[in-house]
Parts: structure tokens; C-alpha cells; sequence
């Protein structure tokens, strides 16, 4: 089992959108760089698994890339002192912080490929010996326990579990009142209804029914084939979730950072542990 815990199980994140819905956010970096309290929203993403023991990261970039590449070839300088002796050409770190311990691979998986495409090629590169991996996209965040639904994941044995969600209306609603005058909600959750949360665990049987042409879309045939050979299981989450795709839910997520404390950051105490 030791193959299957956390830090061993790779994390396979779709760092490819143009995030053309964002606007001028995105108009000069890749939509995972998008910044959420002062940080890009791909390393809040990171931290939500994170902080159930894994670290093994597969970033499957597409559309400036190179925004990606360098800001995590530059990271250990932007968050540490280091010395350069330009006489000798060396460097030197000096630990003067507390590092994240990932283990980060920038996977190139095409500029126009979809996201099956770009699961498909990283993982022939990167998946090494892993029996399961993780995928997840660059623009969600969540307070679900990401270690439960791994466990949930090996001990029900399909080939894919996704993070079921409440779907969140995109406009405010009217409701009736207990005086039957109408009480304004914004943007309710409907709590009848489950959606996918973008946090999949997959066995890797998973690979055979993607293909490495641009053209495949893992939200198209891949994921229905499985559903309806019911090899998709779901991973129901009451808790907090969210997405960023449009510049109000940039600016939602960063009112939910004003005190500090963002919620994806605080653990759901579900009913599955």
C-alpha cells in the first residue's frame, strides 16, 4: 500500500486554459498564474492536496508556458537569500524559509492540445510506477479531505472516483420568507443536485481510454465511456468549493481572503472519515 499513499500517488493538474472568460486578469499570463490573495490560484490548488501529504506535482501546461516554467525555476530565489560568486559561476541557497516539499515537473503537453491530449502525454512521461494518480484543473479550490477520497478510491476499486458537488447558482435568487415577503440569496447552492468538483483519483487502466491526439477532450468520450461501464465513482463533498472562471468569481475569491484565512484552507469535517 505504500505505493498508494499520498506523497507517492502523482498529482496530474490541466495547466493549459487560455482563460479567455477572465478578461484583462489573463490578458499576460496563463490563467493558472491568475493571482488569489497575492499568490497564484494554481499553488492554492497545490496546498489543497497539499495539506493531506501529497507532492508529487505534474503541471500539464499548454498556453504560456514559459510563465509557468520560470516562475517555479525562479521560486527557491524569489522565497530565499541565496549568493552567486560571479567569478566561479556558483550558487548557493541559503535556507531562510520554509519551502513547500514538492516535488514540481513541468510537463510541455502542446499549445493547442485538449485535456485528454495532455493527461495522456504527461502521464506516459511521469507516471512511472504509480498503480493511481490524481487529476485535477488549475482553477478550483475545495475544503474537501482529499486523503479520505483517496482512501474511498482504492477501497471501492473503480477505475476513477470524482468529487461530487452542490452546484452554485450564477445568479441571486428570490426566495419566500417565513412572513412570506421575499428574502434575497445570493448565488444559493442547489443542495438537490451534484455536480463534478474537478478532483478525480484515477487507476491507471484509466490511460487506455484516452489517446494522445490533440483532439481528445477528457470531459468528452473518455469520462462517459466510463460512466456508463460504471467505473466512475463519486466522492460526495457538502462543504466549500469553488471556481474561478469569470473575473466576479476572481473577485469573490479574493473577498474570501480579506481576513486572511481563505475557506479552501480550512478542513471539511465530512461524514466519510
Amino acid at each position: 500500500m505504500s505505493a498508494n499513499r499520498p506523497e507517492n500517488v502523482p498529482v496530474f493538474i490541466l495547466c493549459g486554459g487560455l482563460g479567455s472568460r477572465l478578461g484583462a486578469l489573463a490578458a499576460d499570463r496563463p490563467k493558472p498564474m491568475v493571482e488569489i490573495d497575492g499568490e497564484p490560484i494554481l499553488q492554492h490548488v497545490m496546498r489543497c492536496y497539499a495539506r493531506f501529504g501529497f507532492r508529487r506535482f505534474v503541471l500539464c501546461t499548454g498556453h504560456r508556458d514559459e510563465v509557468i516554467a520560470r516562475h517555479f525555476l525562479d521560486f527557491s530565489a524569489i522565497h530565499e537569500d541565496f549568493t552567486v560568486d560571479l567569478a566561479t559561476r556558483s550558487l548557493a541557497f541559503h535556507q531562510t524559509g520554509s519551502l513547500p516539499d514538492w516535488q514540481v515537473t513541468i510537463a510541455h503537453t502542446g499549445r493547442d492540445c485538449m485535456t485528454g491530449a495532455r493527461l495522456a502525454r504527461a502521464a506516459s512521461r511521469y507516471m512511472d510506477d504509480a498503480e493511481n494518480f490524481a487529476l485535477t484543473y488549475a482553477d478550483g479550490v475545495c475544503n474537501a479531505d482529499l486523503g479520505a477520497e483517496l482512501l474511498f478510491h482504492l477501497v471501492h476499486r473503480h477505475i476513477g472516483t470524482v468529487l461530487a458537488v452542490h452546484p452554485q447558482s450564477a445568479y441571486g435568487e428570490f426566495l419566500r420568507g417565513e412572513s412570506g415577503l421575499p428574502v434575497f440569496s445570493e448565488k444559493p447552492r442547489d443542495e438537490d443536485r451534484w455536480i463534478s468538483g474537478g478532483f478525480f483519483f484515477f487507476h491507471r487502466r484509466f490511460l487506455d481510454y484516452l489517446s494522445h491526439d490533440p483532439d481528445c477532450v477528457l470531459e468528452g468520450e473518455p469520462l462517459a465511456r466510463l460512466s456508463r461501464e460504471h467505473e466512475l465513482a463519486l466522492f460526495h463533498h457538502d462543504g466549500f468549493w469553488s471556481s474561478m472562471d469569470t473575473p466576479c468569481d476572481h473577485a469573490r475569491m479574493n473577498a474570501l481572503c480579506e481576513d486572511g484565512s481563505a475557506p479552501w484552507h480550512e478542513e471539511e469535517a465530512d461524514a466519510h472519515r
